[in-house]
């Protein structure tokens, strides 16, 4: 047992997880690698090198700001600053994808990565191409996470403990899983989940893969990754951006190192827009046990460049408080009570109660103008990122 943190079941909400000393704003709460995790298909796809197992870059901060600028003659200065080890990268002779380590390579293998090892007419790659054809970039999810659970579960000597951690996940009724999966890929995608699942069963199948993989356990598993998948970031130039602002050099060389900093972003605006890093999802047993709240006390992050979630304090904590993250945008949290129910309800399909909408309670039931845009403008999001 933790000394510091302890999940308790609540009757309103649930699993929940409570302070068991005090945290000061700033606090590293926890630390947690995720349970499965897996890069984003179209992310691998366009390019963006990361580790197969833990998603730190593959590429060197000078490589890896070219790419997004497509700007050849950038030289970083101070390439100490990159964290990027190419010497000790490796492969799998098979399938081809590659590691930040022999530990992380033998650690994939070990849990999950012989059931899921393809060659290019495998169903595997026969799932990830359809896919793909149905949910484009931002993604939000990628469908081989359910394949790395299966594998997980295939390849585990203690079969039922495995089973075990996922089954906490899973806890919603047929209808509402159906709700999650058509806002995850929109009803004109509902007929093509048959082949989906039929995918997955002829990539797997045992007996016990046919329990998990029937058409309910499906649904289950589909809304699962679509809620309860934390989004992983890793990026080889933020790293050495992060790293090099914290040196000591000339004042001449840091307003050069700024300039420099300054324009590669703008070059990567134009050439890529937003899409920066080596984008996954991932679940994690703690993290996904802290409950919204509209004013949270924590946040997660991603300090250590890979799959290693981070819940940090953003305010001071008392023992016995529960601790909260915020699943919505900053901009969103700071909408009124209507517009960010609405969002949480449609998304996470639950009602918030959170300190800042009980006080909101009175407010009007009812959309404002600017709050009319504000979801306009996320619904053509969505649809973007396959969403409707």
């Amino acid at each position: 047992m933790n000394s510091d943190y302890e999940i308790r079941i609540t009757p309103s909400k649930g699993k929940a997880l409570f302070a068991l000393k005090t945290f000061n704003e700033g606090d590293i709460i926890l630390e947690e690698e995720p349970v499965v995790s897996c890069q984003f298909l179209w992310n691998a796809a366009y390019k963006y090198l990361a580790c197969d197992h833990c998603l730190r870059p593959l590429e060197t901060a000078e490589e890896n700001v070219r790419r997004l600028t497509n700007n050849l003659s950038i030289s970083l200065p101070h390439m100490k600053c990159c964290e990027t080890d190419k010497s000790s990268q490796t492969a799998c002779l098979f399938c081809g994808v590659l590691y930040c380590s022999n530990q992380c390579q033998e650690t994939a293998y070990s849990r999950y990565h012989r059931m899921v090892c393809h060659s290019a007419d495998h169903p595997l790659a026969r799932l990830c191409d359809l896919w793909k054809s149905i949910h484009y970039p931002p993604e939000t999810a990628n469908i081989m996470m359910i394949a790395r659970i299966i594998a997980l579960i295939e390849q585990a000597e203690n079969k039922q403990a495995v089973v075990d951690v996922f089954s906490q996940f899973c806890q919603r009724s047929v209808n509402e899983n159906e709700q999650l999966i058509i806002k995850l890929l929109g009803e004109e995608y509902m007929a093509v989940l048959e082949e989906i699942r039929q995918l997955l069963v002829e990539a797997f199948p045992s007996d016990l893969s046919k329990q998990w993989l029937s058409p309910e356990g499906f649904l289950s598993l589909l809304s699962l990754i679509a809620t309860n998948g934390q989004g992983v970031g890793s990026t080889a130039f933020g790293q050495w951006v992060k790293n090099v602002s914290n040196i000591q050099v000339a004042p001449e060389e840091k307003a050069s190192i700024d300039n420099l900093i300054q324009l590669s972003y703008a070059q990567m605006d134009e050439h890529v827009g937003c899409f920066l890093n080596n984008e996954g999802s991932a679940l994690y047993s703690l993290e996904s046990s802290i409950n919204h709240s509209c004013v949270p006390n924590a946040e997660p992050c991603f300090l250590h460049n890979n799959f290693m979630i981070t819940v940090k304090a953003v305010k001071n904590i008392s023992p016995g408080e529960e601790i909260c993250i915020s699943y919505l945008d900053e901009c969103v949290t700071s909408r009124r009570r209507y517009f960010r129910q609405k969002i949480l309800k449609e998304n996470y399909l639950f009602i918030c109660r959170c300190e800042k909408c009980e006080l909101e309670v009175n407010d009007p039931d009812e959309s404002s103008d600017e709050d009319s845009e504000d979801e306009s403008a996320m619904e053509d999001s969505d649809q973007e990122s396959g969403f409707s």
